[in-house]
């Protein structure tokens, strides 16, 4: 008799014990009341902890989440989630329609400043000769198109000159000859002297000027060939040069080139004539404007990327060779056909790596009905993604309250993001925190 209370006595304790760790009810605080007993209409409960239900709103005293409704759950949906449109409004559920848009997406490149290689000329010495003056004292000049750059005197040139004066008094003393055959060798000669000076460096207006000067001059001006500036200056005065040594270095900045690094991800999405926006530390919120010109065929084995040339106009010579700049580039996405690609916001999808889960209302159904459904996503443009399959056009798809009603399928053991076969979290088992009573002994 005295072994049997004891049995008693056990298993009352057992069963207080299990009710203040699993009860119900609301203490005097006022504190949550939870039970272990499956929801009914109308309760709440965690997506996190399944087994955590409510008579009223709150947060999970686990994880501090808000507690969902439970009445979110399918009522005549095999496949969907039903509910009411009051549910619906306080999960606070938004759809949109899939639509075909035209998207564009900003790629960000960083590359640097560089000098238009078609812009830069070498200042050499054509005949050689004794440099008597260099009007470019020093690197950095801007000179324009026709200045003074040398002034050179060369014995060959001065040669060169004589000869075309004697073609040309040649020519006036046979202007009243009756020859037809000794004028016209007198004009080739002429001609060939003016093409030897025009190839020692001297420009027609010098030839010009000579011939109407009638004095060969000892000392030739070496002008500039373009607007630009000096960059180098690889002489000084009093030096004697031969056939070809470069003298100034002279570059027109007024266009420039941006060359920019590239990844093999980033080429797709690059093609000639596309608009480039870049920046410069040098001068914050100020944007300059280019288009590329060139894409390098080959790849840099080193840091596998192409450098994209970007021929940007620098009238006020801002941009400066060696400059780092930050580039934004605005990709288009091109669709298959003519169609524009069919896009949905990038907050519908709910992405597990390798799968995209969205959630699409039903047209047909009275009350609002959500169904998961797996697509296959395209690139992200911006706020969009573009969608290869799984959706149509003119389909609502839920961009806000996914995730709710991915937890509502969750705790019903139903189809979800993370269990497309359903069951419950864990593989079935018992819910997290749940104990069993022991079986008396009989």
């Amino acid at each position: 008799m005295t072994r049997s209370r004891a049995l008693v006595a056990a298993l009352v304790l057992v069963l207080v014990g299990y009710a203040v760790g699993h009860g119900c009810g609301t203490d005097r605080t006022g504190e949550l009341r939870l039970s272990e007993q499956p929801a009914a209409e109308g309760r709440w409960t965690c997506s996190m902890h399944p087994h955590i239900h409510a008579d009223e709103p709150g947060r999970c005293p686990l994880c501090g989440m808000e507690l969902v409704p439970v009445e979110m759950r399918a009522e005549n949906s095999v496949a969907g989630l039903e509910m009411s449109y009051e549910a619906m409004k306080r999960a606070e559920i938004q759809t949109v329609l899939v639509e075909r848009r035209p998207v564009h997406f900003e790629l960000r490149l960083v590359g640097k400043i560089e000098l238009d290689e078609t812009r830069v000329r070498e200042i050499t010495a054509w005949v050689p000769g004794r440099l008597e003056r260099l009007y470019v004292d020093f690197t950095g000049v801007k000179v324009r198109r026709g200045d003074p750059l040398v002034l050179l005197y060369s014995p060959e040139l001065v040669s060169a000159q004589e000869e075309l004066l004697q073609a040309r008094r040649a020519e006036r003393a046979l202007e009243g000859s009756h020859s037809e055959r000794m004028r016209r060798g007198t004009q080739a000669t002429l001609k060939a002297a003016r093409e030897k000076l025009r190839l020692l460096g001297l420009s027609p207006a010098q030839i010009a000027e000579l011939e109407k000067r009638g004095k060969a001059e000892h000392l030739s001006v070496i002008e500039s060939p373009l607007d630009g500036v000096v960059l180098r200056k690889h002489a000084v005065e009093g030096a004697y040069v031969e056939t070809g040594s470069p003298i100034y270095t002279v570059a027109d900045l007024s266009i420039v080139w941006a060359k920019l690094d590239a990844y093999e991800s980033d080429l797709p999405w690059i093609e000639l004539g596309q608009a480039v926006t870049f920046e410069s530390d040098a001068f914050p919120g100020r944007r300059f404007q280019g288009e590329v010109s060139f894409i390098d065929p080959v790849l840099d084995p080193r840091t596998r990327t192409a450098k994209v040339r970007v021929e940007a106009p620098n009238p006020d010579g801002l941009l400066k060779p060696e400059m780092f700049v930050h580039a934004s580039v605005l990709a288009k996405v091109r669709a298959q056909g003519a169609e524009p690609p069919l896009v949905i916001p990038a907050s519908a999808p709910l992405l597990t790596g390798r799968r995209a889960i969205v959630y699409v209302r039903s047209p047909v159904s009275e009350r609002p009905t959500f169904e998961g459904r797996e697509v296959v996503l395209g690139p992200r443009a911006g706020d969009f993604y573009v969608v290869e399959s799984g959706l149509h056009e003119g389909e609502r798809v839920v961009t806000r309250g996914a995730f709710k009603i991915d937890s509502a399928l969750q705790i019903q053991g139903r189809p979800s993001m993370m269990l497309p076969e359903g069951g419950t979290p864990g593989g079935g088992g018992q819910p997290h925190g749940e104990m069993s009573l022991p079986e008396p002994n009989h």
